[in-house]
């Protein structure tokens, strides 16, 4: 292993600027998640073209013109201070490592270095928002470029941007179209007037939805264990197909046919006809920001309202409105809201939040593709008894009583739950991830009244 340096000389411009909303949003949840706050470093590891030059001394004048065009990948934060700090010119610090003799594509080796490089919190006030390590073959040749984004840069959007950039330089030596929007720009567009109307909007929504929540959502069932944590995840090829068919039949897409199925079972099992969905939003509809290299993603409230007793399908077009009332609504200045709900005297992003937070993060979900699988009813039930459940890490703390993430499986989709054990211990937790997965059969091929699951 050596250290090498990828050097780069930008445009300073604009110099200091305020944090981005996204960038503040990612400060109170690094300070709530404590030394968890690495999970949300983004690894990505990018496989050298063909047909680019593979030495050394090439892939880091690419990388380094890569940093030049992007601002944010040369900017310092200063959290405490509430501002960013664009670096003119400098070096940025690259590993270079063979690969294992019994790696010949460096992929095993990329991967390691990726965990490795995303373990220790970023500095980042004197550190910058990267870290990279070049995987070389025994000849010399580069074969695996590992890059570790801080979130404070980046969302999975603008890592997509990024990395696109850097093929064509690693190719080409150029990128023949302007960047985007950098953080640094972000962070002062963010304090016109037409930002700060958004955002009072977003705050009143916040406030007014979370009145209508339960103060409490899922009843203890027994002590915590150790950790008090633990992520969970079914991998089912019934509930992909359901979910497709469902989508295909009433027109909407499979993230509100999963939002929905979870909200049912969620409802039933806290006994309320409302819930609180919390969800991330890309921020990508706004047509400045559609490049923008930045931290744009915030999370948004998703108030699922079920007390008119509807059926499944007649609840797919109100949730996706409420979908959208929250996609609206998710861009805002974190302390803005903070101060409101203080106001309004409810708590904001303090202890663990008992609404769950459910986040469709699969890469690009086909909403009505079956890959020509058998989608009868007979086939997709008989599937359902190859679906597997398996228990995970644990933490020791997270935000959430509740989290699901929709994840791309082999075959099928995966519902990862993390639950707080003292009320979704692994057992109860795999009932919970059942019970969506029923129920999303059965839709697929009945009616589903009111309510659409049973009480566990």
């Amino acid at each position: 292993m050596t250290a090498a340096v990828a050097a780069f000389a930008g445009s300073p411009f604009p110099g200091t600027a305020p944090l981005t909303w996204g960038q503040r949003a990612y400060w109170l949840a690094a300070q709530r998640r404590g030394s968890s706050a690495t999970l949300i470093s983004m690894r990505r590891v990018l496989s050298m073209p063909r047909r680019a030059p593979a030495d050394v001394d090439s892939v880091l004048r690419a990388l380094g013109g890569l940093i030049e065009r992007h601002s944010s990948l040369r900017t310092l934060i200063f959290f405490e201070q509430g501002r960013q700090e664009v670096v003119a010119g400098g070096g940025q610090p690259v590993l270079v490592v063979p690969a294992d003799l019994s790696d010949p594509d460096g992929s095993a080796t990329a991967a390691r270095l990726a965990k490795t490089l995303a373990e220790q919190p970023f500095d980042h006030a004197a550190e910058l928002p990267q870290r990279i390590a070049l995987v070389v073959s025994q000849l010399g040749a580069v074969c695996q470029i590992v890059v570790v984004f801080s979130h404070t840069t980046v969302d999975f959007q603008a890592t997509e941007l990024v990395l696109r950039d850097l093929r064509l330089l690693l190719l080409r030596g150029a990128v023949p179209t302007p960047a985007g929007p950098q953080s640094a720009d972000v962070g002062q567009a963010e304090q016109e007037e037409a930002s700060l109307r958004r955002c009072r909007r977003a705050v009143s929504y916040w406030v007014d939805g979370f009145r209508r929540l339960p103060v409490d959502t899922l009843a203890p069932v027994g002590p915590a264990q150790q950790p008090r944590w633990r992520r969970c995840v079914l991998v089912s090829a019934a509930a992909d197909t359901a979910a497709r068919l469902i989508a295909q039949q009433h027109r909407v897409t499979s993230s509100t046919v999963l939002l929905s199925a979870v909200a049912g079972v969620l409802a039933t099992w806290s006994g309320t006809d409302t819930c609180g969905m919390h969800t991330m939003v890309n921020n990508r509809a706004l047509d400045r920001f559609q490049q923008a290299i930045t931290k744009l993603n915030q999370l948004g409230l998703v108030v699922v309202d079920l007390s008119g007793k509807p059926s499944f399908a007649e609840a797919l077009p109100q949730v996706w409105q409420a979908a959208i009332r929250a996609y609206r609504h998710a861009y805002y200045d974190p302390a803005q809201m903070a101060a409101a709900f203080a106001e309004a005297g409810l708590p904001y992003a303090t202890g663990v939040s008992p609404h769950c937070y459910f986040n469709d993060i699969r890469l690009a979900p086909a909403d009505t593709d079956l890959f020509g699988r058998d989608a009868g009813e007979e086939a997709v039930r008989k599937s359902m008894g190859r679906s597997t459940f398996t228990v995970g890490e644990g933490l020791d703390q997270f935000t959430w009583r509740l989290r699901v993430e929709i994840i791309d499986a082999a075959d099928g989709i995966g519902f990862a739950l993390t639950g707080d054990t003292g009320y979704l211990p692994p057992p109860r937790a795999e009932l919970f991830l059942r019970a969506v997965e029923g129920l999303l059969v059965q839709a697929a091929f009945h009616a589903a009244p009111w309510p659409w699951t049973p009480k566990p």
